[in-house]
Order: structure tokens, then C-alpha cells, then sequence
């Protein structure tokens, strides 16, 4: 065949891939497959022996601990200390680090670097994961993001490496430092410590650095970029979404402490100086809606504890962050609709701004659909169990199933002390359920979901008794 013929028959076989490409890989679609390829490299690389000094830990530990992982969750099966080698931990804090800020982000701003920039289909993508408006500044977002990503997990790491000085050698307190500082701006939760960081309850510096970094990372970059550029630029009114976000947040962590310490103050915190009370009050309220560290033992608090926990964790952070759950903004609009509702208002107004009620909608359907997957995961954690022990026991085993399945699906990685003990089928679940809450769980249905065309008509109306 002549070279030319065949050139030309490639570019249109190139061409007609990329249509069938362009048709079939949504935005929706293509955010999913990107953690899920994440996932299964992370997971071939983590099962590798050279990962572990004890050898491979099993295919399907490697799996559960990259989703973990990439969905920046912090559950694990496995002792992230002792059975990983350098290895394997630098492999799971290069996932951690790619999966906080998304495998597309690292890819668009190679391109950018590149000078070759993004198509539409890379920028509605990127958009519909940190953008609530249309921006045309969409590099210099991706650029705010790299940047404060590195300025706060750098300044994490210094004040923990100057703390950590105090009691190890230099160079594995920097390791230890970094480590920590990554997994928490990325709110991770994973740790070196094997308690966690119970062994400073009471350290201020370690509790307020860590908290910062949580905090930083979980309110989204997009108002991480209002509040820069209000107080270092010419900003001057803070977004609708902005102000959800930090009222939302501050009143989430402050009733989080006050509740925390009603219920704990006679069981954890009975015995600890007022100042270590304060810490634990206020690092379990923050680090509970998506991170995953701990200073008290979990599955030692009173049941209306382990009750606050599971509704933090529901929420989780923030849209555009590093965090899961159904965010800050979901509660906040709930909170309004009914407040609305009860008012007699048709719509919904918040400073001076009405919401549109697609949005509203969206909220609803967003809030329904994760009750009903985490009702799913219970499910399968119930029907999975294996026999043995009492009554009693099993219904223990109830509430520390819905403990690990909201804590699944809000990426947090808190738990009462069950991970260790799930079986095959109760892995894959929470695997299942890690990846659907990192995701989101409408973005994941819509990328399962044929391209379907709207309608162009209605049906008749007719009424429903609801109530």
C-alpha cells in the first residue's frame, strides 16, 4: 500500500476513535475512570514484594489500601508501619498526594507547563470538580492550587519536623514530618504512629499544625483562592458559596467540640488536664468530617459519641477539596430549604442571592443517593458477617458496620477497630464504597448512565399526597 494511503487511513481511523471517544467519555465518566486507573497501578505497585519487608501483602489488601489511598480515606487492613517498607509508604503517599489533588489536575497542568493548554472537554471536567461558576481563569486556579498545596504542606512539615527534632533523629523526624503533613492537608488520615496521634493528645503544636492542615484542606481551594485574593488583592465580596462554606464549617466544628465534650466528659476525657480536654474536643470535631486521625480511642466513646461522629463524617468537607462526604454546602442548603419551608418561601435566598433550584435539587437527590449507598454497604457488611457470638455482640457489630460504612463513604478512616477483622467480601464493599464517596456518588451513576437525550415536551401534572 502506498505510504500516503496508509497515513491517510490511520488519521482516519485516529479520528474516528477520537469521535467514538469524544461520544461515549463524559466528564462524569472520565473523572471515574481516572481514580479507578489510579487505583489498580497503585494497587499492582503496592502488591509488588519489594512494597512490603515481608513480602507481597495479598492482592486484595493492595487493593482496599490504594483505594484507601487514592479516595484519601485512611482505612487500611494492613499496618501501614510495620508491613510497608520506604517503599510501599513512598507509593502510598505519592497516591495519597495525586488522589487529594486529582490524576486530571497533575495531567492539566503538565499541559499547561507544556505551553499546549486545555480543550473544552479538560476544562468542563475541571470545572465541574473545583469551579461553581464558569471562570475564564482556569490555569491560574490549577497554578493557586499547586502552590498552596506546596506552601501549606511545606509549612506543616517544618513545624512538625521541629517538633518531632525534640525526641527522634533529625532525618526520620523529617520523614515523619512530611509524611504527616502530606496525609493531612490531603486529609488522609493516614499515619506512621500506630496509635495514630494519641501520643500527643495534649501537644499543641502537633494538634494545632494538623488541624490547620485538615482545615486548609478540607474548606476547598476555590475559597482558599477568594480568601487569598481578599486579603493580598483587591477582592473585596466574598461568593455565596465562600460564605456557606466558612459559616458551615465554623459552626460544624464548634458544635462538634461542645458535643464532644457534653458526652465525653466523664468517660475520655475523665482524669485529662483542661488543656488536653480542649485539644481532643476540638481535633476529634475537625479531624472527624474527613481526616481521620485520632487522639482518643474510638471504639472506647460513649454511643451518642460514636452518634455525632457518624453525622460529621456524613457531611465531610467541602466542594473543589481534598475531602469526601456530602460537603458543607449540602448540609447548609438543607438547612435553608426547610428554613424556607417553614417560612412559606418557594425559593431559597442566602445574602441577598436565590439559589437556583436545579441546584436545590441536585442537593436533595446528591443527600438521598448517599443514605441509599451507605444503606447498601451496611447491607452487605450485615449479610457478609460470619457466624459466631452472642446477640449482644452482633449487635455491636451493627453499629461499628455503620460506623465503617459512613466513615467509608465520607473518606474520614476513623474506625471502631473493625477494619482489621472484614473478610473478602466486606473489603470489596468498603472498597466499593471509599471510591463511590471520593467520586460522588451521582457522578458516579452519571458516568454509568447511557448518554440519554432530553425530552422536548412534558407531561401532564397530577398530585401526590406527601406527609
Amino acid at each position: 500500500m502506498h505510504p500516503a494511503r496508509l497515513m491517510d487511513g490511520v488519521r482516519r481511523r485516529g479520528l474516528g476513535v477520537g469521535r467514538w471517544v469524544g461520544r461515549h467519555l463524559s466528564p462524569e465518566r472520565t473523572f471515574a475512570l481516572s481514580f479507578a486507573g489510579m487505583i489498580l497501578g497503585g494497587a499492582v505497585l503496592l502488591d509488588l514484594p519489594i512494597s512490603s519487608p515481608a513480602g507481597a501483602i495479598g492482592w486484595v489488601d493492595a487493593l482496599f489500601t490504594a483505594t484507601s489511598a487514592v479516595c484519601v480515606t485512611g482505612l487500611s487492613t494492613i499496618s501501614v508501619s510495620e508491613d510497608l517498607s520506604r517503599v510501599g509508604q513512598g507509593i502510598l503517599l505519592g497516591l495519597v498526594q495525586v488522589g487529594g489533588l486529582g490524576i486530571l489536575t497533575f495531567s492539566a497542568m503538565f499541559f499547561i507547563i507544556l505551553g499546549r493548554g486545555l480543550d473544552t472537554k479538560e476544562q468542563d471536567i475541571l470545572r465541574s470538580v473545583f469551579l461553581y461558576a464558569p471562570r475564564r481563569d482556569l490555569a491560574d486556579v490549577l497554578k493557586f492550587i499547586f502552590v498552596s498545596t506546596a506552601l501549606c504542606e511545606g509549612a506543616g512539615t517544618l513545624v512538625l519536623w521541629v517538633r518531632f527534632c525534640r525526641e527522634i533523629p533529625w532525618d526520620e523526624a523529617l520523614y515523619l514530618a512530611a509524611f504527616h503533613a502530606i496525609s493531612a492537608f490531603n486529609n488522609a488520615g493516614f499515619s506512621l504512629f500506630r496509635d495514630s496521634l494519641v501520643g500527643f493528645q495534649g501537644d499543641a503544636a502537633v494538634n494545632v499544625t494538623v488541624m490547620a492542615l485538615i482545615v486548609a484542606g478540607g474548606i476547598g481551594f476555590l475559597v482558599l483562592d477568594e480568601l487569598y485574593r481578599r486579603v493580598f488583592g483587591n477582592h473585596r465580596r466574598l461568593s455565596v458559596h465562600t460564605r456557606i462554606v466558612l459559616i458551615a464549617s465554623a459552626v460544624l466544628i464548634a458544635a462538634g467540640a461542645g458535643l464532644f465534650f457534653l458526652f465525653e466528659r466523664d468517660r475520655a476525657l475523665s482524669g485529662l488536664p483542661w488543656a488536653d480536654r480542649l485539644w481532643v474536643c476540638l481535633f476529634q470535631s475537625v479531624t472527624a468530617r474527613t481526616a481521620g486521625f485520632n487522639t482518643v480511642e474510638i471504639g472506647a466513646l460513649a454511643n451518642g459519641t460514636i452518634l455525632l461522629l457518624v453525622a460529621l463524617m456524613f457531611i465531610g468537607a467541602s466542594p473543589g477539596s481534598t475531602g469526601g462526604g456530602v460537603k458543607t454546602t449540602s448540609a447548609g442548603l438543607l438547612f435553608m430549604i426547610l428554613w424556607s419551608r417553614l417560612k412559606g418561601f418557594e425559593d431559597v435566598h442566602a445574602f441577598n442571592r436565590t439559589i437556583p433550584r436545579d441546584i436545590l435539587q441536585r442537593t436533595i437527590a446528591l443527600v438521598l443517593a448517599s443514605l441509599m449507598f451507605i444503606g447498601f454497604t451496611v447491607s452487605v457488611l450485615v449479610l457478609a458477617e460470619e457466624n459466631g457470638g452472642s446477640l449482644a455482640q452482633s449487635r455491636q457489630r451493627l453499629a461499628e458496620y455503620i460506623f465503617e460504612a459512613v466513615s467509608a463513604f465520607g473518606t474520614v478512616g476513623l474506625s471502631m477497630n473493625l477494619t482489621p477483622t472484614l473478610n473478602t467480601p466486606r473489603k470489596l464493599a468498603v472498597i466499593l464504597t471509599m471510591f463511590a464517596g471520593r467520586v460522588g456518588v451521582l457522578t458516579l451513576a452519571f458516568s454509568l448512565a447511557r448518554n440519554s437525550v432530553r425530552r422536548p415536551f412534558r407531561y401532564a401534572e397530577e398530585g401526590v399526597m406527601v406527609g
